[in-house]
Parts: structure tokens; C-alpha cells; sequence
């Protein structure tokens, strides 16, 4: 099978800062591959160079097979992004903002579409008619999904996702990234979130230092046995 997401000898330098060391990393359509690690240990920067915003120092990120930092407009097309503070229009309500969002990507859906998608995403009816200013965060990632499903994203790339999530919110989310999972995207999640990493994801990497130290199967290994392997790594 195609990698749909793929870095081979990736590296990003700032200054006298190695931020990402020759990072090979292959993903597969409907994958979870989650990424822990400390602040500063290149995960954001990892996210950033395929999304295009940063361009490598060497090495190369490829979303199916293009290189990102020489097709960004195609590319773009494949990709959605969720960072840890979903972007949007506070004073438009979630029907509004999802309706803009997939037009800008060449979308156009009718009121009752634009509401299935966002029902998928578990936003409640009576909140889609309400401005986002007065969502909660949780409410604000379920309208992020819902775009990222309208405009058939083939990658959702997510940047710490649950942070500040409650219990309930957070595995409202994890439900969610399944279901997305399940119907082919392929999805990287850089997280601290050890706990969901185990529960949703197909593997789980750890990056120190710039670097990717270790890549595990998620099945193999209980919450307890990543947390302690995820803490030896940091304590190297």
C-alpha cells in the first residue's frame, strides 16, 4: 500500500538549533500515528513542515508522493489541519464558518449538508446556529472535523488536540479520530497525552531532541508500559 505521508532524512535547522534530525517516517491511509514529546522536541516543527509553513534544510516531507515544499497547492488540497486552538470566525455561528471554510476549498454544500457534517462531528443542533465566539473548545474542534470531512481531507495533521479537553470532551475526540480512521484518513497527532495516545493510535513514536528515538505499536503495549518507556527516553 501507498504511503499517504512520508518524511525521508528530514531536517530543519534554526540558526545554531537542530529543531528536526533525519526523520524517516512513513504513514499509511487510515493510520493514527501519534507523536509524543517533551516541549521543544521538534514535534510542532514536524507538523509545520508538512503542512508547508516551514521549508526544510535538507530532507523532504511528501504527502502521496508529492513533496510538500514543491507542490503546496496541491497538497493542500489533501490536507487538514486541527492546531491546539482550532482558528475561527467568532462572530459567525458553526453552520456560517463551515460553509466559508469548505467554499474556500472549493465546496459548496446546502444547509441541511453542512448540518450532517456537522452532526458526524458531534456537534450538537442547537449549537450550530450559535456564534463560535461562545463555543467551548471542544465545540470549536468538532466544527474543525466537520470541515476537515467536508473538504475530503485525505490527512488531518492535529497539534496537541486534547490539550485542556475535560474527561468527557477528550473522549468525545478520540471517538471521532476512530471514525475518521476507519474510513481511510490517515491521521498524525502530536501530542503529551500518553494516555490517549495508547487509546487511539495505530503507533505511537517518541521524539527527543529533534529526534525520533523510538516507533511502537500501540497494541503491544499497555498505558502504563508507554508512560514508563515515554519517561526513560526523557530521562536519557
Amino acid at each position: 500500500m501507498q504511503y499517504i505521508l512520508e518524511a525521508k532524512r528530514l531536517c530543519k535547522q534554526y540558526q545554531d538549533k537542530l529543531a528536526l534530525k533525519d526523520l524517516n517516517l512513513q504513514i499509511r491511509p487510515g493510520e493514527i500515528f501519534c507523536l509524543l514529546g517533551q516541549n521543544g522536541a521538534g514535534k510542532s516543527t514536524t507538523i509545520n513542515l508538512f503542512l508547508g509553513f516551514l521549508k526544510p534544510t535538507s530532507g523532504a516531507a511528501y504527502i502521496k508522493g508529492l513533496e510538500v515544499a514543491s507542490n503546496l497547492t496541491k497538497v493542500k488540497e489533501y490536507l487538514a489541519y486541527i492546531p491546539e486552538n482550532v482558528m475561527l470566525y467568532p462572530n459567525l455561528t458553526g453552520l456560517e464558518n463551515l460553509s466559508l471554510f469548505s467554499s474556500l476549498a472549493g465546496f459548496e454544500y446546502s444547509k441541511d449538508e453542512l448540518m450532517r457534517y456537522l452532526l458526524q462531528a458531534g456537534l450538537p443542533a442547537e449549537a450550530a446556529s450559535r456564534r463560535v465566539g461562545g463555543y467551548s473548545k471542544g465545540m470549536r474542534q468538532k466544527v474543525g472535523v466537520a470541515i476537515a470531512v467536508a473538504k475530503h481531507a485525505q490527512v488531518l495533521l492535529l497539534d496537541e488536540p486534547t490539550s485542556g479537553l475535560d474527561p468527557k470532551a477528550s473522549n468525545e475526540f478520540s471517538e471521532l479520530l476512530l471514525g475518521l480512521s476507519a474510513s481511510g484518513t490517515a491521521i498524525f497527532m502530536a501530542t503529551h497525552d500518553i494516555f490517549r495516545s495508547k487509546e487511539v493510535g495505530t503507533r505511537v513514536g517518541i521524539m527527543r531532541e529533534g529526534e525520533l528515538v523510538d516507533v511502537l505499536s500501540a497494541a503491544e503495549l499497555n498505558a502504563n508500559e508507554l508512560e514508563k518507556l515515554y519517561l526513560n527516553y526523557m530521562h536519557v
